[in-house]
Parts: C-alpha cells; sequence; structure tokens
C-alpha cells in the first residue's frame, strides 16, 4: 500500500471529511448536522489563521484528516503550542501505518510552525486511540473539561 501524501484541505474535501468524523460509533451520534453547516465552519475555520484541517490523500481517496490549531500563550516562556485533535483514520484503512503517518505530518507542521510541544485532544471514551497515542510517547498529563453554551446540551 502507499502511504498517503498530506495536504491542506480545501471547501470540496469536506462531504469526505464529514463521513470520516461520522465513520465510528462516536462520530454517528454527534456529526448529524446539514452538509452546509460543514461547509460554513470550513470557511470560519480556512479563515482563522493557525488554524488547518489537513487531508491524507491515497489514490484521489481521502482516507485520514485531522485538525491542527496554532495557539500562542506565556507559559513555558512564552512557548507556542499545536493542539492536533479529530483525527481519523478511514475504517478500512486503520492497521496499516497510516496513523502514524497521520501523527508524523502533524508533529512536522507544528515543527515547522516553532511550536515548542504538542497537544492532543481525544474522547474519553476512545481507549484504543489512547493506547496508540501512548504507544507516539504522548502522556496523559492534563485533566480537561467541557461545557456546552447549547441550551440543547
Amino acid at each position: 500500500m502507499s502511504a498517503p501524501l498530506f495536504r491542506q484541505a480545501v471547501r470540496g474535501d469536506v462531504a469526505a471529511i464529514s463521513a470520516l468524523r461520522a465513520g465510528d460509533e462516536l462520530g454517528r451520534g454527534r456529526e448529524t448536522a446539514s452538509p452546509d453547516v460543514y461547509l460554513e465552519a470550513f470557511d470560519r475555520m480556512s479563515a482563522q489563521p493557525g488554524n488547518s484541517l489537513v487531508v491524507g490523500v491515497i489514490e484521489d481517496e481521502i482516507v485520514a484528516c485531522y485538525q491542527l490549531t496554532l495557539i500562542e500563550g506565556l507559559s513555558r516562556g512564552g512557548a507556542r503550542r499545536a493542539q492536533i485533535e479529530a483525527v481519523r483514520v478511514a475504517p478500512g484503512r486503520r492497521g496499516a501505518g497510516i496513523g502514524h503517518l497521520v501523527m508524523r505530518d502533524a508533529e512536522a507542521r507544528a515543527r515547522a510552525a516553532g511550536c515548542a510541544l504538542v497537544q492532543l485532544s481525544s474522547d474519553r471514551s476512545r481507549e484504543a486511540a489512547h493506547a496508540f497515542d501512548e504507544s507516539l510517547g504522548y502522556e496523559a498529563s492534563h485533566l480537561g473539561f467541557k461545557r456546552s453554551l447549547r441550551p440543547d446540551g
């Protein structure tokens, strides 16, 4: 199998990215908005400096995606950090090393942007993903909290 080519996502990729994100148990329950909602979100992300949506492509098929957000801060001597999230590999492509390549690409982009560290968010229910992340040297060093600001939860 050939390795994916990683590139910045374009608006025409949004449907395939949405399908990847909805292609697992967690995503099926929460990625149910209309296509227009995802296109509008993509437009807002694309307009925001330091916010990237990246896809991995093999033979014109999007097989992976992730979001990389650069965050400026004062901690750690004013270090810039990168947040990696929404990492997905197509179900039929899992177990072939694509996940390792996704993370290598994200880290290379973060390094090139001058980041001193990367942080990765993953839903608590994704236990297999957590084991994968730890195998790459990521540590569960912080506890995160979220609160919905929407009336429907």
